[in-house]
């Protein structure tokens, strides 16, 4: 398969799953609140959901997969859900006529920032580490990173809702259904391939996760770091982020690695996307 060909698919897929992915907000929302409400038990109570942003992630997870599913008929796709929990990608989509078509796809969801609401909590976009590093590598990924033809996110930005905060250990019962408060509600789903979105910061402390930008019309519209360098200078910057020393300190942002690779300021000008953080840009309203 050459690189037009594999460009053609990976269009494609983009195209498809985008579509897709602007039906969901009907599947999980009904005006602007999450449909879920709780958890139930065989006598009719209903727990509602406490706000933890892991919990949330699952459920959604749990709450879509019938989704997944079916756009996997649509387009005749295997799913192949990851292996073990910390795997990368949550879901593998492959060809069912053609088993070399493989894409990666991982379920991302994060909060809109209470006080800043055109910036979020931001999400890691998978490690940076061995499977990353070594493409062949079969740790922790569910094959090898150079099997798949493009890595995406199908990202859900949402509010948390403050008076389900506030109300998230009551018990109901299921007359009160309709008057449970939701406890996430103005959704943004999007998908993207996961260079397009992603800074030049780790994702989470000292794990080796990449990290997203936070400015949410930059993430809807694909404008990470990245998105003019390319994919190419992508890879190579989070293949060798902290490894490098330049100027007696280990390169941990893209600008200091492309002086360190020879590119002058204009250059750098010219072609990095600078990152836009609660400090310089001005909030809305």
């Amino acid at each position: 398969m050459n690189e037009n060909e594999k460009q053609k698919l990976k269009d494609k897929f983009l195209k498809d799953i985008s579509n897709f992915a602007k039906t969901l907000k009907n599947h999980v929302s009904a005006n602007n609140e999450w449909t879920i409400k709780g958890f139930i038990d065989i006598f009719e109570n209903i727990y509602s959901i406490s706000s933890d942003t892991k919990i949330i992630s699952k459920i959604f997870e749990i709450h879509l997969f019938p989704k997944f599913l079916e756009f996997a008929n649509k387009y005749n796709y295997e799913i192949i859900l990851a292996e073990k929990q910390n795997w990368y990608p949550d879901i593998s989509f492959v060809s069912k006529t053609n088993d070399k078509i493989k894409f990666a796809l991982d379920l991302k969801t994060t909060y809109k920032l209470e006080d800043k609401p055109n910036f979020c909590n931001g999400f890691t976009l998978g490690s940076h580490g061995e499977y990353f590093t070594n493409r062949n590598s079969s740790k922790n990924i569910q094959f090898s990173y150079n099997q798949y033809l493009g890595h995406y996110c199908l990202g859900i930005i949402y509010t948390r809702n403050q008076l389900a905060n506030l109300e998230n250990v009551n018990i109901y019962k299921k007359d009160d259904l309709l008057k449970i408060p939701s406890v996430v509600c103005d959704f943004e789903i999007f998908v993207s391939e996961k260079w397009k979105i992603a800074s030049d910061k780790s994702g989470s402390g000292n794990t080796a996760n990449i990290g997203s930008i936070t400015y949410i019309e930059d993430i809807l519209n694909g404008n990470g770091v990245f998105s003019k360098l390319g994919e190419n200078w992508f890879d190579e910057y989070w293949i060798n982020y902290n490894k490098i020393t330049f100027n007696d300190k280990k390169i941990t942002d893209v600008q200091n690695y492309l002086k360190y690779r020879g590119k002058d300021e204009d250059w750098i000008k010219q072609n990095v996307i600078i990152k836009k953080t609660t400090g310089n840009i001005k909030k809305n309203g």
